[in-house]
């Protein structure tokens, strides 16, 4: 008897979290699938659509950012702000016009990070 008041707890445990778990990964799955969808929309109204997943992937937070300004959840004036926009629509725009390659593209966007 005491050998399976043992086993009964850990079984129990395993499956407790099999129930917060499961909930909360499609809670996500479902955002990320909503956030993917709105980003790409997001790149096909800004004509950038047909951009390469590396150049998407180092303007993704610019892009993002973008769309919640104007979606009116905050508003920035920020001289640096706006400068790095700038610096995004010139290197995509050199990109899309074949003026530079893919790499300098990146390269010349790509945050530098402090550490």
């Amino acid at each position: 008897m005491t050998l399976h008041t043992l086993t009964n707890p850990a079984i129990s445990k395993k499956a407790a979290p099999k129930l917060f778990v499961a909930p909360l990964l499609n809670r996500i799955k479902k955002e990320s699938k909503q956030e993917f969808e709105e980003m790409q929309q997001s790149f096909e109204l800004m004509g950038w659509g047909n951009l390469p997943d590396e150049l998407k992937i180092e303007i993704y937070d610019d892009v993002r950012f973008m769309v919640h300004e104007l979606k009116g959840y905050f508003s920035s004036c920020d001289e640096f702000v706006e400068r790095r926009r700038n610096s995004v629509h010139f290197w995509v725009s050199s990109f899309q016009d074949g003026i530079c390659t893919l790499q300098a593209a990146i390269k010349a966007l790509k945050v530098k990070s402090l550490v």
